[in-house]
């Protein structure tokens, strides 16, 4: 009998003895998940004799017993336990056999086969063989024949004569010990005596390349210094591969769209960043860098990463342990291990592979980064409120109240000192329980019209991070205090905190002491930057515009309810804008709101313009929570004449009244008959308009 049959005769024999010997050590523990039965495959194995006798082979995962209904017309079927086999003998025809596995769990899974019995030699045999495109040496055979029942492969390597087995349309797979060309033998059997051959001399080959990109790092960019990767921004290279006297050719390739360096030949390559502005990597943990090198006589056995200083001079040089052929590989070297060299004034790195055959490797994401950073390598966030809508207790981004007091003696252990964090004033808290912040007693600080406490902060991943943050505010006229805390504390990023000063039940009126409090937490260390109260910007006004006091005989009015209105024969005419128009109701006055406004048209009548020369100024109030630029343009089409004046820079949040004198319009004021809105290019953005008229 096969080989492959007398793996299975053995392995059921095991297991056997393993049923009888130590029925109380068998594992079972799989069988809670309830999976069932699965990878069912039933292997047939013909006796060549003209007698129709097939042996069948099952095999399952979570199976301990099977099965096999044979298909004839008297429905036999027998069960076997796992690993065993048996046999069964067929007239001519077609069957169709069906294997039903037994789970430790009691169920079960099924799996239906043809079987074609004929004592005609196999026909029409057809063999497919393929290298697999992933995996070096692995040679794929499938098999088909008319009257086939299975297939024997003969793989023609030394020291491995016998043969794999499959069914007839299955495939079975072989890795090779070396790539090269190789003998293969295919011989498909029916229950003749006779078998059909079939013999191919097939090169095997090798994968010589990764054919995904290398993964993707997942540091912070904040925390690295890169050389090489798409997925950071890297340190410019004066050099690369210089010609040092190395065998080493280096080509750059995309793989999946990744830039990478290929490296071939390699003994030794330098990477040169600049003699004259090296590199200062003291402040980093480790370097990393991901390789990938071939299964083959061409891969790189030993690879190494030295660090030069050219400065003051030193290098050292750490290798990679037990590389790893045919698959990306992550590499992750301490900076402490690099002892003999200063990592203050880096310029060189090189890639070397000590005494090793000169091989081939991909090299990707060669950057350096800080693991655990115990400060931030970069400034808080740039805050982005409006001066005017913010009372600042510190930030380089606002002019701040004075206070009184900082870190007072008040029994907390916390330490305070201001740091610099990439040019930016920041506050350092370490062993931080609890720490004041006194504005002024005699004159404490009226938050009533603010609506948020906001602050950045950052504390370390490891060392004496802080877990819980909160911030206290005490009005000490009437003994009134509350504490919020931050809703989430991650460690190692800036943090931006908004906490609504509603959620306060503190007197916000007279308030002059500000405290950090971590709860009772452990005493850690956090960074500070931008600890402020801000007004959250309205989207529209509360009340009308102002009432106008111009008299109405002295009024041409297009739009309010203070005058009686010329006629208008168009508002917001479709001519390309993208601006929305509708009439809302602001404190029960009738008011225009713009929303995407570019640009927008009123007419008032091409048949009887409008005649401005008796009046002196343009007036309109606008109300905008976004907008930056607005200007009115005046149009006399009679005579194809036009031109726009803006009003000053405009103000948000706040009605705000404009006149604009009509002398500054370099237009002929007798027959207006087009009034243009025009934000100038600007963002498209929300106003609210009232009180359009002109008058002298």
């Amino acid at each position: 009998m096969k080989n492959i049959i007398n793996k299975y005769l053995i392995a059921g024999l095991a297991f056997l003895a393993v049923l009888g010997c130590k029925e109380d050590e068998r594992d079972f523990s799989y069988a809670q998940y309830g999976e069932g039965p699965s990878e069912l495959a039933l292997l047939f194995d013909v006796y060549q004799d003209n007698s129709g006798t097939v042996k069948m082979i099952p095999t399952a995962q979570g199976a301990d017993s099977f099965t096999i209904s044979f298909g004839d017309s008297a429905n036999s079927e027998e069960s076997l336990a796992a690993g065993e086999t048996t046999s069964f003998t067929y007239p001519e025809g077609v069957y169709q056999v069906k294997l039903t596995a037994h789970g430790y769990d009691g169920k079960t899974a099924e799996k239906t086969l043809e079987l074609v019995v004929s004592f005609i030699a196999p026909q029409n045999l057809m063999v497919t063989i393929e290298n697999s495109t992933s995996i070096s040496r692995l040679v794929t055979v499938t098999a088909t024949a008319d009257f086939g029942i299975n297939f024997d492969v003969y793989f023609g390597e030394p020291g491995f004569p016998d043969p794999l087995s499959a069914n007839m349309g299955d495939s079975v797979e072989y890795t090779y010990v070396a790539p090269g060309t190789y003998t293969i033998t295919v011989v498909a059997m029916s229950a003749a005596v006779e078998t059909t051959t079939y013999t191919v001399d097939f090169e095997v080959t090798e994968v010589l390349m990764p054919l995904t990109a290398a993964p993707t790092p997942t540091a912070a960019p904040a925390s690295v210094i890169s050389i090489y990767s798409d997925a950071y921004t890297g340190v410019p290279l004066s050099e690369v591969n210089p010609g040092w006297g190395q065998t080493t050719t280096l080509t750059e390739v995309a793989i999946e769209g990744n830039n990478t360096w290929l490296y071939e030949n390699l003994n030794y390559t330098g990477i040169v960043t600049s003699y004259t502005s090296p590199t200062d990597l003291s402040a980093m943990s480790h370097v990393h860098f991901d390789y990938w090198t071939p299964e083959s006589a061409v891969a790189t056995t030993a690879l190494g990463l030295k660090l030069v200083n050219t400065t003051i001079g030193g290098e050292d040089l750490e290798f990679v342990n037990n590389m790893t052929p045919g698959e990306w590989v992550g590499v992750d070297i301490p900076l402490t291990a690099y002892e003999a060299v200063n990592l203050s004034q880096i310029s060189q790195l090189l890639f070397d592979t000590g005494t090793g055959f000169d091989g081939t490797v991909f090299i990707d994401n060669l950057y350096f980064y800080q693991d655990s950073p115990s400060s931030p390598p970069t400034a808080a966030p740039t805050p982005t409120h409006a001066p005017g809508t913010v009372i600042s207790l510190y930030s380089d981004a606002y002019t701040n109240i004075s206070l009184a007091e900082i870190n007072p003696g008040w029994g907390q252990t916390t330490v305070l000192t201001e740091v610099q964090i990439a040019g930016n004033n920041t506050w350092k808290y370490e062993n931080l329980n609890f720490s004041g912040i006194v504005s002024d007693y005699g004159n404490p600080t009226d938050l009533t019209s603010m609506t948020h406490l906001h602050f950045d902060f950052w504390t370390p991943q490891t060392a004496d991070p802080v877990t819980v943050l909160g911030m206290k505010l005490v009005n000490t006229n009437i003994g009134s205090e509350d504490l919020e805390f931050a809703p989430n504390v991650s460690q190692g990023t800036w943090m931006s905190v908004d906490i609504p000063l509603a959620d306060y039940s503190t007197n916000l009126s007279a308030v002059s002491q500000f405290i950090w409090d971590t709860a009772a937490g452990f005493d850690g260390t956090v960074f500070i930057d931008n600890l402020y109260f801000y007004a959250l910007a309205a989207t529209e006004p509360t009340t009308a515009a102002p009432t106008p006091t111009v008299a109405a005989a002295n009024v041409i009015s297009l739009y309010s309810d203070a005058y009686t209105n010329i006629g208008l024969s168009e508002v917001n005419p479709n001519w390309g804008q993208s601006t929305g128009l509708t009439q809302v109701q602001i404190a029960g006055n009738n008011t225009w709101k713009y929303e995407a406004l570019n640009f927008s048209g009123i007419v008032s009548d091409y048949g009887n313009p409008t005649n401005l020369s008796s009046m002196t100024h343009l007036h309109f109030d606008y109300w905008t929570p976004d907008m930056t630029i607005l200007g009115m343009k005046l149009v006399n089409t009679n005579i194809t004449q036009e031109d726009i004046e803006f009003a000053p820079a405009l103000s948000q949040g706040t009605w705000v009244s404009v006149e604009i004198p009509l002398a500054n319009y370099a237009v002929d004021l007798t027959a207006i008959s087009q009034f243009i809105w025009d934000s100038a290019a600007g963002p498209d953005g929300t106003v609210f308009i009232d009180n359009l008229y002109f008058h002298n």
